[in-house]
């Protein structure tokens, strides 16, 4: 670990994040860059640059680079990925409108649904078909397959999805289909849904492998481009990814299966949040990473966040279940709202102010970065209200303007409401708030847990501004803000351990199992995800596997996650699996029905490597020990109105410094605000810890 020198960058909608650590020396850097939203690379590259000169490091001495981004998910989002075609089984065209035939919301005579990535009229069949046993009752027409690439490529397609019925039982035929079209038609990409998501549920299964094809063209160019741009400037060690499960993997997963990164900035804010949970001793802990342009919050037990199988994306109504595109895609399990500093504010038909969950994103950007946004924003809001330095923004690299901010209230808000410019500012703010409270009380409530139980763990450049106004919402009584806070989701990608997923559907009566199958197929997914941890740097003599199956009593639509032992299994499988899928089923729903018949469907296997054990010394951020106190400004809070309150340097305060409240403390990449109710402290890892006292 001594040669450890890491950057992790972590590109958001408004701002690209930097975190080098550097262990030889045992100090850690940081770095904030506007994102350059017609070419992200661009940014990364300046910062990836700007930081290692502040760290007296040059690019050819660093042992690698960790990524991340939400450019996949924004290319769903606003639909402005690769023109597709898609080629499956005759009678199967409309799978992707047919879906489960069922209305997310039963009430709704209007209902929106969204609109499917690849339109009929560049969904082509083909005669071909696998039964439920994974035999072939009709075998694939080559000349069809050949016929379908030709009309597709005369159409203009950027890319050709395949997407068989059952062929996750057999990938005979995709695999043929995807080999003719490499040789009729080299240039063009291809990706089946057998190597992107091998499992059962065809409308998911066609759901994930399409808009896989939709983000693979730009995802391709972007990386290719990105890694070009690294090596030409020296880098020599790796550029590696994030995964949305939270794992760390080789840059070719991103190339051929980008839909795996459809959360990794995300995931990378929960890990983020999981350690700081671990090394301040929090059982329970919710990670709250709010950036520019939206805000997740993911709940964390044991030091664990918690996972899942699928993901929904492109939500036509954003708290309505099944009004997205469903993914089958091992993401950390959390929720995301369009909520961040740059959300804008605006007065809607009924004359309401409503927040989001458009945002302005870095161009423009909030008005008071002078760069000709004139929507106000939650980042103007907050600064109107005392909470951030006009001098200070970015640790003074931008300098803020507070009296275009003013007037722009003034016109588009207080002037349609009868507000004053400081009420409207205060409602933003609340509004926020309000809307983040909101969903996280579902979101624990959906868990059956409660929410007075946990800790805020606040990241991002927003988080810690607005990280006391949520956690009064949710009756919370503590709140952790690291330090470097507002960039804590590029040091996820630094301390997150290498790991990969695989999946392999096949549907069995527990008493009809051959365990000689279950015992191949597992060796065939150990194989192959050792070999990709391999590839992405991990020790082999480290790497844990833990395999798991999803069950359910037959007849039932839905699946339970059981854990495995590691095996191999004898003939005492349908045993096991009956008593661990009973036990699970008690835990989950309080009973045992043991007189009905159980089945597998899906089994899982992760593998991981181990994760770095990093020593957070903030020495590389000039900390400026007995100098903390910066002076005192007029700073809002809801119970008092405007009121002189301590401004403090976060980079002056020593690890069992003490403050009461009201206090902002600064530092370049985000703000703390603590209201008159907290008392703020500094524990050993320079993290504060801010507790409120109810009355």
């Amino acid at each position: 670990m001594s040669g450890y020198k890491k950057i992790g960058v972590d590109v958001g909608g408004t701002f690209t994040d930097f975190v080098l650590v550097d262990e030889e020396r045992r100090v850690i850097f940081t770095g904030k860059q506007l994102t350059s939203a017609s070419n992200p690379g661009i940014a990364i590259c300046e910062g990836v640059e700007r930081i290692a000169t502040k760290s007296g490091l040059r690019i050819d001495q660093l042992s690698g680079i960790v990524h991340g981004t939400t450019l996949v998910t924004n290319t769903i989002i606003e639909r402005n990925g690769a023109m597709v075609g898609l080629i499956t089984t005759r009678g199967f065209r409309d799978v992707l409108e047919v879906g489960h035939e069922m209305r997310y919301d039963l009430y709704d005579l209007f209902i929106e649904k969204p609109e499917p990535l690849v339109p009929r009229e560049r969904r082509l069949t083909v005669t071909e078909r696998i039964d439920r046993d994974g035999d072939v009752l009709k075998t694939l027409n080559e000349n069809e397959v050949i016929c379908a690439g030709k009309e597709l490529v005369d159409q203009g397609v950027d890319v050709i999805a395949i997407c068989f019925i059952n062929a996750y039982l057999n990938p005979e035929h995709e695999m043929r289909a995807v080999e003719l079209l490499n040789k009729h038609f080299p240039n063009m990409p291809i990706t089946a849904s057998t190597v992107v998501v091998p499992e059962i549920r065809e409308y998911e299964r066609a759901c994930t492998v399409t808009a896989n094809a939709y983000v693979l063209p730009r995802m391709r160019g972007y990386i290719s481009d990105l890694e070009q741009k690294l090596v030409d400037m020296g880098l020599n060690g790796p550029l590696n990814v994030m995964l949305s499960g939270g794992g760390i993997a080789a840059l070719d997963v991103a190339q051929e299966s980008p839909i795996q990164m459809i959360e990794s900035g995300p995931a990378a804010g929960a890990i983020s949040g999981a350690y700081y949970g671990k090394i301040t001793s929090s059982d329970a802990v919710i990670a709250f990473d709010m950036g520019g342009t939206t805000a997740k919050m993911c709940l964390i037990e044991d030091g664990e966040p918690e996972h899942s199988n699928s993901f929904e994306a492109g939500r036509v109504k954003r708290f309505y279940n099944g009004s997205g595109i469903p993914l089958k895609v091992p993401v950390i399990d959390l929720i995301e709202i369009g909520a961040g500093g740059g959300s804008i504010a605006y007065i809607d038909a009924m004359r309401l102010m409503k927040v989001g969950p458009a945002s302005a994103g870095s161009e423009p950007g909030p008005v008071c970065y002078g760069r000709g946004g004139e929507a106000p924003t939650v980042t103007d809001a907050d600064l109107l209200l005392g909470y951030l330095s006009p001098d200070y923004f970015l640790g003074g690299e931008m300098v803020l303007d507070i009296d275009l901010v003013k007037s722009a209230v003034e016109k588009k808000l207080a002037e349609h409401t009868g507000l004053s410019v400081t009420e409207a500012a205060s409602g933003i703010h609340a509004i926020v708030n309000n809307n983040m409270a909101a969903v996280t009380r579902r979101y624990i409530a959906e868990k059956g847990r409660d929410p007075r139980r946990y800790t805020l763990v606040a990241t991002g450049g927003a988080g810690p501004v607005h990280a006391y106004g949520l956690a009064k919402q949710l009756r919370l009584g503590r709140i952790i803000c690291p330090l470097g806070a507002g960039v804590s989701s590029a040091l996820g990608f630094l301390i997150a351990a290498p790991a990969t997923d695989r999946v392999n559907s096949y549907v069995r009566r527990v008493d009809d199992l051959d365990p000689a199958i279950v015992n191949e197929f597992y060796s065939k997914m150990e194989n192959s995800a050792i070999t990709a941890l391999l590839e992405a740097g991990a020790d082999g003599d480290a790497i844990t596997v833990n395999k798991r199956v999803e069950m359910r009593y037959v007849g039932q639509g839905f699946e339970i996650d059981v854990a495995l032992p590691d095996g191999p299994f004898g003939d005492d499988l349908t045993e096991l699996l009956n008593e661990a899928f009973l036990e699970r089923y008690d835990e989950l729903f309080g009973r045992r029905i043991s007189d009905v018949p159980v089945e597998a469907i899906t089994w899982r296997l992760t593998a991981s490597g181990s994760a770095p054990h990093l020593t957070l010394n903030f020495d590389g951020q000039e900390i400026d020990k007995g100098n903390a106190k910066k002076g005192m400004r007029d700073v809002y809070f809801p119970e008092t109105g405007y009121m002189p309150c301590a401004v403090y340097s976060r980079y002056g305060l020593s690890a069992g410094d003490g403050i009461k409240g009201p206090a902002i403390v600064e530092e370049r990449e985000s703000t703390v605000v603590a209201g008159p109710d907290t008392t703020l402290r500094v524990d050993d890892y320079l993290n504060l810890i801010i507790d409120i006292h109810y009355d």
